[in-house]
């Protein structure tokens, strides 16, 4: 082995069990060693620049198409940068309603990445058969939770369409508010599946915590277990915030870097980067450069600008996922591994469900003023939400007609770009023996690590770059000099 001296190249490609399309790359250096990863985006769709000459109201709309697993988080972005352009506040009721809308979609978007695509991994082994390593898999060995997983989701689910009226694609957030109250119908269902939805996500606490214990130790040491920036909104107080709030970025050490910053600021703490191997942008963050500053954005990273979430048990399970993953550098207080994804988006689903609880039982919700009428009053604006997946941008200029010149999305899965090359060649560093030999196989744990590796931070690509599709993987091992040394294809 590392008889070759010219640098070689591993691809996967497509990458499964995710949103969209993309491969990668493991470059290795003269001696057979991984130099460097490269997670490709390689779909592109463009909504940019064809929202162009449309009515910023519509922007609700259409941004929603972006993708079928993110629209409620397109939606209340776009009405809040329309709420800016109308130069209003919506009604409180219709604050509180987003607010709703906004926990259920992290409860049934958290719950498909746990249950659907990551759950998988955790509970058949990560050697299984590929072909039986899904939720299908699941439901053969475990029916009562992968049933448990699939009601969940459909909680988060219902509760969007019965606020909404549709469970993708809905028009009910609008600039100046929403368009309809909650129902008494829709309050009194919530009371009657809350206490399901709890016990499930109680039970996959129990469960996971158990595997951290036991076999998931290796992989929350090698999966993405390196210092960076993180990056959320938090409330006045700094509490954890879903919706409003201002902008903080943490370090690794627990050192408040920026505190207090406006969305409408982006621009001035934001950089986007391009390279010419992706479609997907690499964000950081300006003061540190490019590509000094890496920072994380979703779960992880609101639990770890947060000072506390301001439920009771949802604060009882961040202490513990604090104590039990937190670093010695930050005094337990900062998670740094990307693995431990999959344990914040199961605190996060507690703190939705007991923020649900509280919400229903608000009059005002049912109140029927739910949505502040204006005219144009600004040509610019910037709106930001918490997605599932992370903080959501939507910057755009209109005319003096209300018809869009320029928009610019900031995604949170390109917001994790940096984050997840270097995760890739943190566990192929880990998992690969090297020097890496001419001819070297890819087995089918290895492409599962690395594809697992970009699983925790749930990407959705088609939000990143736009794009519609569905996504298959390639890994490939390359040389220095751009020679393709081992490859592996899953359809």
């Amino acid at each position: 082995m590392g008889t070759d001296p010219t640098p070689r190249t591993i691809t996967i490609d497509p990458v499964t069990r995710i949103e969209g399309h993309a491969k990668i790359t493991l470059h290795l250096d003269e001696a057979g060693r991984i130099a460097d990863a490269r997670f490709h985006v390689v779909e592109y769709r463009g909504f940019e620049t064809f929202c162009e000459g449309r009515p910023f109201t519509e922007m609700a709309g259409i941004t929603a198409r972006i993708c079928g697993i993110c629209p409620v988080s397109h939606l209340l972005a776009a009405a809040k940068t329309g709420d800016k352009l109308l130069a209003v506040q919506p009604p409180p009721a219709a604050r509180k309603l987003r607010r709703l809308l906004n926990l259920a979609q992290l409860t049934q978007s958290h719950a498909l990445s746990f249950f659907h695509l990551s759950s998988p991994d955790f509970l058949l082994g990560w050697e299984s058969d590929p072909a039986r390593r899904n939720v299908f898999g699941l439901m053969v060995a475990d029916p009562d939770l992968a049933r448990a997983g699939i009601r969940l989701r459909q909680f988060g689910q219902q509760l969007i369409e019965r606020l909404a009226g549709r469970k993708i694609h809905s028009a009910w957030a609008v600039p100046g508010g929403v368009r309809t109250p909650m129902t008494a119908a829709t309050a009194a269902w919530i009371r009657e599946r809350l206490p399901e939805a709890q016990a499930t996500v109680a039970r996959a606490l129990e469960l996971y915590k158990a595997l951290l214990d036991g076999p998931l130790q290796r992989e929350q040491r090698t999966f993405g277990d390196f210092p960076s920036l993180f990056m959320g909104l938090v409330a006045p107080d700094g509490g954890w915030e879903c919706i409003e709030g201002a902008i903080r970025f943490i370090d690794s050490t627990g050192q408040i870097v920026a505190d207090g910053l406006s969305e409408d600021d982006y621009a001035s703490f934001l950089g986007e980067a391009v390279e010419s191997w992706s479609y997907l942008k690499f964000p950081y963050y300006k003061p540190l450069g490019y590509p000094g500053g890496m920072y994380r954005v979703g779960p992880l990273a609101r639990l770890n600008v947060c000072e506390r979430i301001g439920t009771a048990w949802a604060d009882r399970e961040l202490a513990e996922f604090r104590a039990r993953s937190g670093t010695p550098e930050s005094g337990g207080r900062i998670v740094t591994s990307s693995f431990a994804y999959h344990h914040a988006r199961l605190v996060e689903i507690v703190a939705c469900l007991e923020a649900i609880g509280q919400l229903v039982e608000d009059a005002e919700l049912q109140s029927p003023h739910v949505r502040s009428h204006a005219g144009l009053n600004a040509t610019e604006a910037v709106g930001v939400s918490e997605a599932p997946r992370g903080t959501l941008f939507h910057h755009y200029r209109v005319d003096d007609d209300g018809l869009i010149t320029r928009v610019n999305l900031i995604i949170a899965t390109g917001q994790n770009n940096l984050a997840m090359n270097r995760t890739v060649a943190q566990i192929a560093r880990a998992f690969i023996p090297e020097p890496v030999a001419a001819g070297a196989e890819i087995p089918e744990p290895l492409l599962n690590r690395v594809e697992a590796g970009i699983r925790c931070f749930d990407p959705c690509l088609s939000c990143s770059t736009h794009a519609a599709g569905q996504m298959p993987l390639r890994m490939a091992l390359v040389d220095a000099g751009g020679r393709v040394l081992a490859e592996r294809v899953r359809d």
